[in-house]
């Protein structure tokens, strides 16, 4: 089984039919999703990722008849659906079926889609300073995860793989590094890890913020700031966090070669150990 949805109040493997071109979603993009992962039956802060489900509703106008409780109740069925030692991807997305200009937040629906997803291999990637940007929070809703704000984040990822790097980083509208195109962004230079300050143009992730917490508690200097290009030029280390990948090593920043350094490390070490706390199968 490479699918399972919970939609409509039961489970199925067969793709559910949603919307059509009538619909808000389809033709006005009134959807937000979220993503947790279960790892082999580990699902680390599933109850976040579902929260932050309802809290992008919300924040996109719609109006949830299932509370995050409800989300995590569903998404433990669906991951002891597979096998045990399955790396699954847990997608809970919500929709306005309804509307014209605005979405009719009565008619706001659920499904959730847990999904085959292999963890990225450890080769770790390569990454440039894209021409795009990440939107001002008065510019588009930053403050959801929206469908809407990903067909950018594909665009700077396109532009970056034509110049044969895998990822892009992105900035915000007055030149700060903001992310990486589909993860938050941690440096090290002289054994200090700093992160973008969150200023509402990214998601200042969970994944990100357990990091931050991981770190702190093994005496390891975390903090926000304020970075530019120039800080990424001159780290000592790069790596992407974030729920798809967790915690992936940067390998090569524009014409730099970088290593996956000992912070990076023992920050992957340390997470992976703390998910151990996290088993749901």
């Amino acid at each position: 089984m490479a699918a399972t949805f919970w939609f409509d109040g039961h489970w199925t493997d067969e793709a559910p039919r949603l919307t059509g071109p009538a619909d808000h979603a389809f033709w006005q993009a009134s959807v937000v999703f979220d993503g947790a992962r279960a790892i082999a039956g580990l699902a680390p802060d599933l109850d976040r990722h579902c929260a932050r489900a309802i809290a992008s509703a919300h924040a996109m106008g719609l109006k949830p008849d299932i509370d995050a409780a409800e989300i995590q109740r569903r998404a433990i069925e669906g991951i002891r659906r597979f096998p045990r030692d399955a790396v699954l991807y847990v997608k809970p997305v919500f929709y306005a079926a309804g509307g014209h200009i605005s979405a009719d937040s009565a008619t706001t629906a659920f499904v959730l889609h847990v999904f085959e997803a292999p963890l990225p291999g450890g080769g770790g990637f390569s990454a440039t300073l894209s021409p795009l940007r990440r939107p001002a929070p008065e510019m588009a809703p930053t403050d959801a995860k929206a469908s809407c704000l990903y067909p950018n984040s594909d665009r700077a990822t396109r532009e970056a793989n034509g110049r044969g790097f895998d990822h892009a980083v992105m900035r915000d509208p007055w030149d700060n590094i903001a992310e990486f195109a589909f993860a938050n962004l941690m440096l090290v230079r002289g054994g200090r890890v700093l992160t973008p300050k969150a200023n509402g143009t990214f998601l200042a992730g969970i994944t990100r913020r357990r990091v931050l917490a991981l770190l702190g508690e093994a005496g390891i200097e975390a903090a926000e700031a304020t970075l530019t290009a120039a800080d990424l030029h001159a780290a000592d280390e790069i790596f992407s966090v974030g729920n798809y990948g967790k915690l992936v090593a940067c390998n090569r920043f524009e014409d730099r070669s970088l290593n996956a350094g000992p912070v990076f490390t023992e920050a992957r070490r340390r997470y992976f150990a703390w998910a151990e706390g996290s088993r749901v199968n």
